[in-house]
């Protein structure tokens, strides 16, 4: 194992949710993509993508278990990169194929390539609140009736239970909510996930 690759992405991991967190703490999250979390996970992904160069993925073999875990999530939060994303998923079913890496790994990145290229999921691992209660459910499934068969292949729990409909929210939140969601569908556009 690789003790100082292992330290150095636990780092990046470390630096992301920091920033994260400062920034839910501002009140700043939850709209359309802030430029300096996004900043932070161009600059993470450009850093993973040197050390894939130089060492292959960085699997639990090479970074220990909490480092894999941690280029795993780097890679995750790489939405900006849709080849970038596309390729570490390649590694990823890869190296869970070979029992290196934890296979719901590979089973999140696929659910959030889905998402962002405008196809239902197939593990149910990304959820959003609904534009017209808030509350929080899966975008849309390929194969509702086999989700937790699914989820159970790849080590996921089931799912969780999807609320049912709430109370509207204020009209105005709502309006907000779809001026969000029309920037996001826009940049899934702009950066190449999807075409118009």
């Amino acid at each position: 194992m690789n003790d100082a690759l292992r330290a150095e992405l636990i780092q990046l991991k470390d630096h992301d949710l920091k920033v994260r967190q400062r920034l839910l703490d501002e009140g700043k999250l939850g709209g359309f993509y802030i430029p300096e979390m996004e900043a932070v996970h161009r600059q993470n992904a450009a850093r993973l993508r040197e050390i894939i160069a130089e060492h292959g993925w960085p699997h639990e073999e090479i970074a220990g278990e909490d480092g894999a875990k941690a280029a795993w999530l780097i890679a995750q939060h790489a939405i900006g990169e849709p080849d970038f994303q596309r390729q570490t998923l390649q590694l990823l079913q890869k190296h869970a194929a070979e029992g290196k890496l934890p296979a719901w790994q590979a089973a999140y990145l696929e659910d959030r390539i889905a998402v962002q290229e405008g196809r239902p999921q197939r593990y149910g691992t990304q959820w959003f609140d609904d534009i017209r209660d808030g509350l929080s459910r899966p975008l849309p499934l390929e194969d509702p009736d086999r989700v937790n068969e699914l989820r159970s292949a790849v080590g996921l729990n089931p799912l969780h239970p999807i609320p049912p409909p709430g109370p509207d929210l204020p009209e105005e939140i709502q309006t907000q909510e779809q001026a969000n969601r029309a920037a996001w569908e826009a940049w899934f556009v702009k950066v190449g996930w999807r075409k118009q």
